[in-house]
């Protein structure tokens, strides 16, 4: 008798993937703790995370939204203004060191930069710079918004049960004086490069764990009970920094990303990884969930990751990705790939026409 002789089909590859048609893959996560619709859910992370939040919504979950849209605004102004995007108004929060930064302006109350941009006569929030697409009108209403986020972000990890967060990037652009990271590079979607402050910087594995186990630290110093549930965006990089193709970009940073999650689950009984990387870009699916630009994934993939995260947790509830008729007045529908609010994707913008 010897080891692998006791081990369940899943453990090997002929009977886990070779003799299994890909979609009808079984037994790919076995959740570390129990998840019910009473609990309260807040999201938050790079853009595949706002899946996540919307198929919580349809199944009827508790996903909390800390910072509900104004009464009367459209469903369309909602998305432009990025409420109901996640949990807080952050917009995406592609790296670990930017969650770690919001978390000690939120839960430390550490001092923030008095760095802001304007143009035009509006002001733009460094940290936000989409989060108003035109601005806000005066430096004391942008402050008074970061305020609000502020205290959403305290509220909500206070009254939440578990934390879903979407690892995205390593790649990021920080201010080479004081070292605070910027969500986009400056001069993209707003504010002006300056080569002499502004500094690329992508992230290694051990930065980023300890950015991620002081995160969750720094969140458990006000909701000791709370839990961590980490993701992967299977969504390549718009564009790289890094001097080297973005496909090697890519993989480093998918790769480093994926091992630091591995390392963070092995670290606590409260920390657990859901596969949404591995359900799209595995070999095994022939990148057939991947649109035609092979970036953005499909709608059906989508659909397949989220049916795979409720069966795993033994939810049948079989609810599609793509509804037929849209949401009622006050609730957000099961958005498709065209509505996600993808700071990333404005990168493309610069490609080389040539």
């Amino acid at each position: 008798m010897n080891p692998y002789e006791s081990l369940p089909k899943e453990a090997f590859w002929r009977t886990a993937i070779a003799d299994v048609e890909p979609t009808q893959i079984q037994n790919i996560w076995k959740p570390k703790f129990p998840l019910d619709k009473k609990q309260k859910i807040i999201t938050s992370g790079s853009c595949f995370a706002q899946h996540i939040s919307k198929a919580l919504i349809a199944r009827g979950y508790s996903w909390l939204d800390g910072e509900r849209a104004p009464k009367g605004l459209s469903l369309t102004s909602q998305k432009l203004f990025n409420y109901g995007v996640f949990s807080f108004r952050t917009g995406n929060i592609y790296t670990p060191a930017l969650l770690k930064q919001w978390l000690n302006w939120a839960i430390m109350n550490e001092p923030i930069p008095e760095e802001v941009w304007e143009s035009s006569g509006r002001f733009y929030d460094p940290f936000r710079p989409n989060i108003e697409p035109n601005g806000f009108f005066s430096l004391e209403e942008m402050l008074a918004s970061r305020n609000d986020t502020l205290s959403a972000i305290r509220n909500v990890f206070c009254q939440s049960s578990l934390f879903i967060f979407t690892l995205g990037l390593t790649e990021a652009w920080i201010n080479g004086e004081h070292g605070y990271v910027y969500p986009m590079c400056p001069g993209t979607v707003v504010g002006e490069f300056d080569e002499k402050k502004h500094s690329f910087i992508n992230y290694r594995y051990p930065q980023i764990f300890r950015d991620l186990h002081d995160s969750f630290n720094l969140i458990k110093k006000v909701n000791p009970s709370i839990k961590l549930l980490l993701t992967v965006s299977p969504v390549p990089l718009t564009a790289t920094a890094a001097n080297q193709h973005v496909l090697v970009a890519t993989t480093y940073s998918k790769s480093t990303l994926r091992a630091v999650a591995d390392d963070m689950v092995s670290s606590s009984t409260d920390i657990d990884y859901f596969p949404s990387y591995e359900l799209i870009t595995s070999f095994p699916f022939r990148g057939m969930f991947y649109q035609e630009n092979l970036r953005n994934v499909t709608d059906e993939g989508v659909d397949f990751v989220m049916k795979t995260f409720f069966s795993c947790l033994g939810d049948q509830n079989i609810i599609n990705a793509i509804p037929n008729k849209p949401a009622s007045e006050g609730t957000y529908p099961v958005i498709k790939n065209e509505d996600i609010v993808c700071e990333e994707e404005m990168l493309s913008a610069f490609s080389s026409k040539g």
